[in-house]
C-alpha cells in the first residue's frame, strides 16, 4: 500500500534498531525500535498523510480532467487545497508532504491555543497558512471543519478537503506500512527463521497510528490465503498489540472497557477476512463511545477527547484473532 506516495519520496523506511538498555530490562526478549522520527517531518504521521494526499490529488485531478472534458471548460488552474486541524504532528506531517509535491500545494492548518509557538513558526516557515483558535484540539477541529463547508459556497471553485489528524482509512492505511516493514527487517535479521514479534508498544491518541498498525498486522497476518499463510503471518502470530495513553487522555481505554470484546453487541463482529482492515459492515455496528470530560494530561495539545470507533471494531478482531490462535 502506498506506493504512490513512497515513491515520491514523501516518506521513508526507516530503521528498526536493537536497543541494548531495554533489551536488557526485558531479557531474554530483545526491543526494537522503528525510528519513524526520522521521517521528513519528524513523526510517523508522514505515512499517512503522504497516502492521503497523493490519493485525494490524483482523484480530484481525474475527476477536474473529467468535468472538463464534458463541459469544455479549462479548470485546470483550481487545484485541491487541504485543512486541518493539530496539536502539532499531524500539521507539520500534512504541510512538509503538500509543500513538498511539484507542483506544491495549498494547505491551512488550525491549533488550539495549547500549540507551542515554537510549533505555530515552523507550520508557518514550511509554507502552512496557520489560525490559532480554541483552548483544546477538539475546538479548533470544529473550527476546520466549519471553514472546509463554508469553502463549498464561496464561489471560488477551488476544493478544499478537511484532514483529521487521525481519523480517516487512507491515513491508516498510510501508518500501517510501518509494520510491512518492521516484518521485512526482522526476516533479513540475521537469518533467523524463528524470529516472532510478541508484541507492538504504541502511543494512542485519537487512535490512527494504532489504526494502522492493526491494518498492517490484520493484512499481514491473512496474505498468502487465509489466516496462517505463508512466512510473514507466522511471524506475527499471536503478537499483541500494548496501546499507551497518558493519564488524563486516556479515551480509547475508556472505549475499548466500555465496548467488551464479550458484549452482545460485539458478538459478530468478525474478520471480513480480506487483510485489508475494511470490514465496512461491521465498523458501522453500534459502539458506546466514551468521550473525555476534558484533556488534563500534561501533553494538552495531544490528546483526544473521543477516538475514532474504527479502531474499536479493529482491536476487537485483533482480539479475536489472538483467542483463535491460542486454540489452535
Amino acid at each position: 500500500p502506498a506506493q504512490t506516495a513512497r515513491s515520491q519520496n514523501l516518506y521513508h523506511t526507516t530503521p528498526l534498531l536493537r536497543s541494548l538498555p531495554l533489551s536488557r530490562l526485558c531479557h531474554p526478549h530483545p526491543v526494537y525500535l522503528k525510528l519513524d522520527l526520522l521521517q521528513p517531518s519528524g513523526s510517523f504521521k508522514d505515512r499517512g498523510m503522504a497516502h492521503l494526499v497523493c490519493t485525494v490529488r490524483d482523484i480530484y485531478a481525474y475527476n477536474n480532467r473529467s468535468s472538463s472534458s464534458s463541459s469544455n471548460n479549462n479548470n485546470n488552474n483550481n487545484q485541491v487545497q487541504f485543512l486541518s486541524s493539530s496539536g502539532g504532528n499531524a500539521g507539520l506531517a500534512l504541510t512538509t508532504v503538500c509543500r513538498s509535491l511539484r507542483p506544491p500545494l495549498p494547505v491551512s492548518v488550525i491549533v488550539p491555543e495549547t500549540t507551542k509557538p515554537m510549533v505555530v513558526r515552523k507550520l508557518e516557515t514550511l509554507g502552512a497558512d496557520v489560525t490559532v483558535f480554541g483552548k483544546n484540539w477538539n475546538e479548533a477541529d470544529a473550527l476546520a471543519r466549519t471553514m472546509v463547508e463554508d469553502a463549498k459556497t464561496d464561489g471560488s471553485g477551488n476544493t478544499v478537503y478537511y484532514v483529521s489528524p487521525y481519523d480517516n482509512p487512507l491515513l491508516w492505511t498510510g501508518h500501517s506500512t510501518a509494520v510491512d516493514e518492521i516484518i521485512d527487517q526482522l526476516s533479513c535479521n540475521g537469518g533467523d527463521d524463528d524470529v516472532r514479534i510478541g508484541a507492538i508498544l504504541a502511543s494512542v491518541g485519537g487512535g490512527g497510528l494504532l489504526s494502522g498498525i492493526l491494518e498492517g498486522l490484520e493484512r499481514n497476518y491473512y496474505r498468502g490465503g487465509g489466516g496462517g499463510g505463508g512466512r510473514r503471518s507466522e511471524i506475527i502470530r499471536g503478537t499483541k498489540v500494548m496501546a499507551c495513553e497518558t493519564e488524563g487522555a486516556a479515551s480509547f481505554a475508556a472505549s475499548l472497557v466500555a465496548n467488551s470484546l464479550d458484549s452482545e453487541n460485539n458478538s459478530n463482529d468478525d474478520d471480513d477476512g480480506n487483510g485489508n482492515g475494511n470490514g465496512n459492515a461491521n465498523e458501522e455496528r453500534s459502539l458506546t463511545m466514551k468521550r473525555l470530560d476534558g484533556i488534563t494530561s500534561v501533553a494538552t495539545s495531544l490528546g483526544a477527547l473521543e477516538v475514532t470507533p474504527a479502531v474499536i471494531h479493529r482491536a476487537h478482531r485483533h482480539q479475536r484473532r489472538g483467542r483463535c490462535d491460542d486454540t489452535s
